[in-house]
């Protein structure tokens, strides 16, 4: 199990999408950072559809955009540094992406 965490935009980086291409049916992502707001495109909601994915929730207030994500996301999970240290944790390793 791996947890993948995405912290740069998906216009800077090809992290998101590579993390996608090797993500396995046990592994869940983790969005933080600038990343937080590459995933408001409708194009993401359908890749990430399925998956096990937690947001930030510090990122995610301090851009505003708590609303939108939870609408967009609504089985995502907004998660605190004390749960982020939990879950990494959890899994058997992280990658940073």
């Amino acid at each position: 199990m791996i947890l993948h965490h995405i912290q740069s935009s998906s216009a800077q980086s090809a992290g998101l999408r590579l993390a996608l291409r090797y993500a396995g049916k046990q592994d869940a992502l983790i969005i933080s950072g600038n990343a937080t707001g590459s995933l408001l495109h409708a194009s993401w909601q359908a890749k990430l559809a399925g998956k096990t994915v937690y947001f930030l929730d510090e990122d995610v207030h301090a851009r505003g955009l708590t609303a939108m994500i939870t609408a967009r996301y609504p089985d995502a999970k907004l998660v605190d540094y004390h749960d982020w240290v939990k879950l990494s944790l959890t899994f058997d390793k992280v990658i940073t992406w």
